[in-house]
């Protein structure tokens, strides 16, 4: 059967938030295709966990999103 793999996963493309509950250090990490469906994300888990804007995911570098 083998070890398993110790290579952290590669994101795919698209953008990225952090959902925590509330007075937590860890999280499960979102992502979403557009901004739009980002924002409608964040509104939806923002009333009862804490929401972490990560960025957007291009070509496996993190960027700011400009505008939020």
């Amino acid at each position: 059967m083998g070890r398993p793999s110790t290579k952290p996963k590669d994101l795919r493309d698209g953008y990225y938030i952090e959902v925590r509950n509330k007075n937590k250090k860890t999280g499960v990490k979102i992502r979403r295709d557009t901004k739009e469906q980002l924002l409608l994300a964040i509104k939806e888990y923002r009333e009862s966990k804490n929401v972490i804007v990560l960025g957007k995911l291009k070509n496996g570098k993190m960027m700011d999103i400009p505008d939020l």
